[in-house]
């Protein structure tokens, strides 16, 4: 099942679990300030936090000590294979994910998909699903929904997908060099952004006013590395994150990531990460088959 319900509880508010959950837990705080334990992790979680905790794990949590109240959504569910890729960085040991520094742009993003979520989950299946509750500051406290049909069940995960995906994907930005021109950030940005895409010197260029050879100049003396260069390695990870978090095929992989050869980007992908793109799918790979 996926249950979810947004509370708003005041000091002294506490849940212990000796033997954890059968299921995930994910905890999105919107104000005041909550206290986790997973095993022996430990964390705090303000506004703007995710923090998730897996299965069959001690854990508790209430209001921090301290603070007046501790007001969140909430979600039980199974995860979905993929979001283990996104998650692993932000992995504090036993099971906790702590996502924190979600820039606050993101975050009424992530309130109204947890609205979206609340409601989908209520959908019989026939009509249109119930309206969305308001936001945040004005959600009746304690109503918990139970997405009972399917249909329900998926369009409710596909909501927390989403959470999990602009949290984990926004949150702790790099930091740019010191005295990077803006330009030359820009042009990183859009690499980054969408490393399949048919990116050239003279693309990139153009899109930060720059002739060819002096953006390749300055991009090269500020970063250390050619774009193309650059351009190589963005497609590379990328190509890594589809593999660990998708089953599509090596081909389709390669071609997504912006390789035209599928020769080229398995020795390519060989040489960076140590093994064929099959076999390190097979180590480190968390999609459906």
């Amino acid at each position: 099942m996926v249950v979810l319900g947004h509370f708003d509880q005041p000091s002294g508010y506490g849940v212990n679990r000796p033997r954890g959950s059968a299921s995930w837990l994910f905890t999105w705080t919107t104000a005041g300030v909550g206290r986790l334990r997973q095993g022996d992790a430990r964390t705090s979680a303000g506004a703007g936090s995710l923090v998730v905790l897996a299965p069959g794990v001690p854990h508790g949590y209430g209001v921090q000590p301290g603070a007046r109240h501790w007001r969140f959504w909430w979600a039980h569910c199974q995860a979905r294979p993929s979001w283990a890729a996104w998650l692993r960085p932000y992995d504090t040991g036993h099971g906790m994910y702590v996502v924190t520094s979600v820039p606050a742009g993101v975050r009424g993003r992530v309130g109204a998909a947890f609205r979206r979520m609340h409601a989908d989950a209520r959908w019989t299946g026939s009509g249109a699903p119930p309206a969305q509750s308001p936001p945040d500051e004005a959600s009746p406290d304690g109503q918990i929904a139970v997405a009972h049909g399917s249909a329900a069940r998926e369009l409710a995960l596909c909501a927390l997908e989403e959470i999990v995906l602009l949290t984990a994907a926004g949150a702790r930005p790099t930091e740019p060099p010191p005295g990077l021109d803006e330009r030359i950030r820009h042009a990183q940005e859009l690499i980054d952004a969408d490393p399949g895409a048919p990116h050239t010197v003279r693309s990139l260029a153009q899109s930060v006013s720059l002739s060819p050879s002096r953006f390749a100049h300055l991009f090269s003396s500020q970063l250390g590395r050619s774009p193309m260069r650059a351009l190589r390695e963005a497609r590379l990870r990328h190509a890594a994150r589809l593999l660990e978090g998708t089953g599509l095929p090596v081909e389709r992989v390669a071609a997504a990531s912006g390789f035209v050869s599928p020769f080229h980007f398995n020795r390519l992908f060989r040489a960076r990460y140590g093994e064929p793109p099959g076999a390190y799918r097979a180590t480190r790979g968390r999609g459906p088959g």
